[in-house]
């Protein structure tokens, strides 16, 4: 089995998400010295002791730019055809996961890396390693997707 892509699909779209994507942990990280991990922004406000304006921002960012989107180019049609309990329990997975590893992918992957953390480099391959094994052992050990 390899892995193959589309490059038919592939739209400069894509380009300007990274580019908008790298730009805003930039911006972010000089302008007031945090770092963009998603995981850690929301659980702040969701236990808010003190919420900062940018985390609301932040936030809001992730929410209105596909609305954004939406008004140039119809968003890509989702199909999931996975059943609701295993949804459910990869969701409880990825949370525990992110609270163990103290952040998520794009703490760690995006921006850790971006800083040399060594412990976010060791978090990214563990994430990867477990990536690969999960889809190794639910495709050819458990024949589930």
């Amino acid at each position: 089995m390899s892995i193959q892509i589309d490059w038919l699909a592939f739209t400069p779209i894509s380009l300007v998400g990274g580019l908008l994507l790298g730009t805003s942990t930039v911006v972010l990280l000089l302008g007031i010295g945090r770092i963009a991990g998603i995981s850690g922004i929301v659980s702040s406000v969701l236990k808010p002791k003190h919420i900062e304006v940018w985390q609301i921002l932040f936030i809001a960012g992730l929410i209105v730019s596909p609305l954004l989107y939406s008004l140039v180019r119809p968003l890509p049609d989702i199909e999931i055809t996975t059943s609701l309990p295993l949804l459910l329990v990869a969701g409880l997975l990825v949370g525990f996961g992110t609270r163990l590893g103290s952040g998520c992918t794009s703490g760690h992957g995006i921006c850790g890396n971006a800083r040399l953390s060594k412990r976010s480099m060791a978090a990214t391959a563990t994430f990867m390693l477990f990536g690969v094994v999960t889809v190794y052992v639910g495709r050819h050990v458990l024949g589930m997707f």
